[in-house]
């Protein structure tokens, strides 16, 4: 199939000799003015366009800046047509965007070499980026996959399942995109965001790996000292992950996973550990965390405990409200009662 190349010049005569030139192998669409170009271009996606500088009304360089700030357009490869030779000419197209430029009047074999190796390197370029965001998906995965594959060691280890990972990594999703449908944090809750800590909820009680198996598992009230060790687990997985993954992972992924880890058992009023933070000294990836993580210990089944209801997990957490929990967050999350009730039937 050609490729399509777009001609914008106000001189019928220049656009006629492009289509000649250019016509046998690709497929030409002519217009006369930047307006027609836009009109064009809703609708339509070249390969390549060719732009005259000089035209009635909008120019050829106020074109090209409506082209760079359109997110559809803007990785269009753009050469501009032009009898200006001169250095100051040729220094405006190229600081706007233009791949290269090509001077009136036209020289059929000069056209057509930079026309073809500007479709030859678009193509090129276009290639590469498949194959990089191939490789980087895949990459992706197998992170993802560690992932996941060590949070559920962490959690068999004091009688859960990798379910309470899934379900605390959905939840988690499902709250922050309901405060983000609300516009609640929304500055903060930026797609970045969204996907770390949709991707950084599994690791979050990783330093249990720090505690006996006797006291993770022991079904007996804890001593005081047990709980000591139990509480160390934040501090510990947010040390396991600096030690461990930086090069491995984005560092704002590594921060917030750092954040999820050590901050997700701190208080609304700064009576949790293990620094006591108080409201929003809690980072926001860690207060989301902190409500779907006790909802989801409340209503599962344990090998010392019976599930629970949603409406007796709610009656409890609120009893926490603007004292454990945000109370904003908390109430976003309340908004999902019908949604969890149908996933808790599921189970």
């Amino acid at each position: 199939m050609k490729k399509t190349i777009l001609v914008v010049d106000d001189d019928k005569s220049n656009l006629l000799i492009a289509q000649k030139l250019l016509s046998d192998e690709y497929r030409v669409a002519a217009v006369n003015s930047g307006e027609k170009a836009f009109e064009y271009l809703e609708k339509n996606e070249p390969s390549l366009i060719l732009l005259d500088i000089s035209m009635p009304g909008m120019n050829g360089l106020e074109v090209m800046e409506h082209i760079r700030c359109n997110s559809n357009w803007c990785s269009i490869p753009v050469i501009f047509l032009t009898a200006d030779r001169s250095n100051e000419t040729e220094e405006k197209c190229f600081d706007l965007g233009a791949v290269d430029y090509i001077s009136k009047p036209f020289v059929a074999s000069i056209m057509h070499k930079r026309v073809d190796r500007t479709i030859e390197l678009e193509a090129y370029r276009k290639r590469l980026e498949r194959m990089v965001a191939a490789q980087l998906a895949q990459i992706t995965k197998m992170q993802h996959d560690v992932i996941i594959t060590m949070a559920n060691v962490i959690e068999s280890r004091d009688g859960t399942t990798g379910e309470h990972v899934k379900r605390t990594s959905i939840y988690t999703m499902m709250l922050a995109e309901k405060m983000l449908e609300k516009g609640l944090y929304a500055d903060a809750l930026t797609p970045d965001f969204m996907e770390n800590i949709r991707n950084a909820a599994p690791l979050h009680d990783i330093g249990k790996i720090t505690i006996p198996d006797a006291i993770l598992s022991k079904p007996d009230r804890l001593t005081k000292e047990e709980y000591a060790l139990i509480q160390s687990h934040s501090k510990a997985g947010a040390d396991m992950l600096r030690r461990n993954m930086p090069g491995m992972v984005d560092p704002e992924f590594l921060q917030v996973a750092c954040d999820m880890a050590n901050y997700h058992h701190e208080k609304w009023d700064g009576t949790g550990y293990p620094e006591k933070l108080k409201g929003e000294e809690i980072p926001l990836s860690a207060r989301i965390l902190a409500v779907p993580d006790v909802y989801d210990a409340l209503v599962s089944k344990r090998q010392y405990k019976e599930g629970m209801s949603v409406d007796e997990a709610f009656r409890i957490m609120y009893e926490d409200y603007n004292k454990g929990f945000e109370g904003i967050i908390l109430d976003t999350f309340a908004e999902l009662k019908p949604e969890l009730i149908k996933m808790l039937e599921k189970d």
